[in-house]
């Protein structure tokens, strides 16, 4: 018989998680609340998941509509309309079909299963600084040594070649054996990289030639990260396939994978599946939340805003501070030494930020964070890298 719980207990969690800081109990707006009233500025947002922030009137009332409904759960046996909704939604700007599933990693593994259909060719091929999910598919795509290394051998038949090298990729992409080739149009785990415009353009017309799909995983960078709807939309360049994930549901474990038409005809009923995708609450969700970031005047405030953290990160860049770079919201700060530090340092003065990869500080607030609220993060972490 279970006992009744009486207090958080961190020691109850299964130890992969080096957890940190106090025990936050609420949140408003771009900050959230210690258990001791404490109020925390947080450019973390989630690891870019609370793209509406916190308390977010959008986000409560399609929660209460959603339960007002009565449907939680049904199952993909049968329809329902919030997720047919949210599908077309999502497909007014990319053309072809939606899979829901419940996060990003699932979204890329989906990814790399659709393609293989589709091409009837098994290679992946990735690119140094990659982060795609932990998941066996994912994690071989993901230029993370240390995190492959403890659960190999993982998915066979995946290349990760340097970041912007045509040379490299011309090799790497092959008529005979390339499914896919899978990248971030800006890199987030990998130091928050903007991706070429010029090389991307390289990688579709590569992918062209060899009968290979494009796949971006906008995991972190799309939906109005960037400040636009799709971070893609930069470069101007259409992939076959792209992943969704962290802001989708608002905060609900919810991901998509969407398709061109050409790679849905090659699908059949049977060749995937989830239990909870799309499903009839989160997607009720997931459906305002895009619905809020694909308004023209949202995604122009978010540029705006960008505009005004990249020129306040600019003018660090002096001391410990080796580059600033990024788009929209999403920025990475690197330094001339680890960056772990200056993230404690931060959390002490009550700012939230993260980091990407051992020396860059990754800064990703809520797309609705007032220019305030930015000025006022900048100032601290200003203060604390000097």
């Amino acid at each position: 018989m279970l006992s009744p719980a009486t207090s958080a207990d961190v020691s109850a969690l299964l130890g992969v998680y080096a957890r940190v800081g106090p025990l936050f109990v609420a949140g408003d707006g771009s900050e959230l609340i210690a258990e001791d009233g404490t109020r925390y500025l947080d450019f973390v947002a989630g690891i870019a998941v609370n793209a509406l922030g916190y308390n977010s009137a959008v986000i409560r009332d399609a929660v209460v509509r959603a339960l007002d409904s009565g449907l939680i759960h049904v199952s993909n046996l049968y329809r329902t309309e919030p997720g047919e909704r949210l599908a077309a939604e999502l497909t007014r700007s990319f053309s072809g079909q939606a899979f829901f599933c419940n996060s990003g990693a699932e979204a890329n593994e989906g990814a790399f299963k659709f393609a293989r259909k589709w091409s009837k060719k098994t290679d992946i091929v990735a690119f140094a600084g990659s982060f795609h999910g932990r998941l066996f598919a994912s994690l071989a795509a993901t230029d993370r040594p240390d995190y492959r290394r403890p659960f190999e051998p993982l998915l066979a038949g995946v290349q990760i070649i340097p970041l912007g090298d045509r040379a490299a990729a011309e090799r790497a992409i092959t008529r005979d054996r390339t499914a896919a080739v899978i990248i971030e149009p800006v890199q987030g785990e990998g130091g928050v990289r903007p991706v070429a415009a010029e090389f991307l353009a390289f990688l579709r017309q590569r992918c062209n030639e060899a009968g290979a799909a494009l796949i971006f995983d906008e995991v972190q960078c799309g939906l109005g990260r960037t400040g636009t709807f799709f971070a893609s939309e930069h470069s101007g360049v259409v992939p076959d396939i792209c992943t969704l994930a962290k802001p989708l549901g608002g905060g609900l474990p919810m991901g998509a994978i969407l398709v061109s038409d050409a790679i849905a005809a090659s699908l059949a009923p049977g060749d995937h599946a989830t239990t909870f995708g799309g499903g009839p609450f989160v997607a009720t969700v997931a459906l305002e939340v895009v619905r809020t970031i694909a308004d023209p005047d949202f995604l122009a405030e978010v540029r705006a805003k960008g505009e005004l953290l990249g020129s306040r990160l600019g003018a660090m860049m002096r001391g410990r501070v080796k580059q600033a770079r990024g788009r929209g919201l999403m920025w990475g700060l690197e330094l001339n030494d680890v960056a772990a530090p200056i993230v404690a340092a931060a959390r002490e003065r009550h700012l939230l930020v993260l980091t990407a990869g051992p020396n860059v500080i990754r800064i990703v607030p809520p797309l609705t964070i007032s220019r305030d609220d930015i000025e006022r993060g900048a100032t601290i972490l200003a203060e604390v890298l000097n």
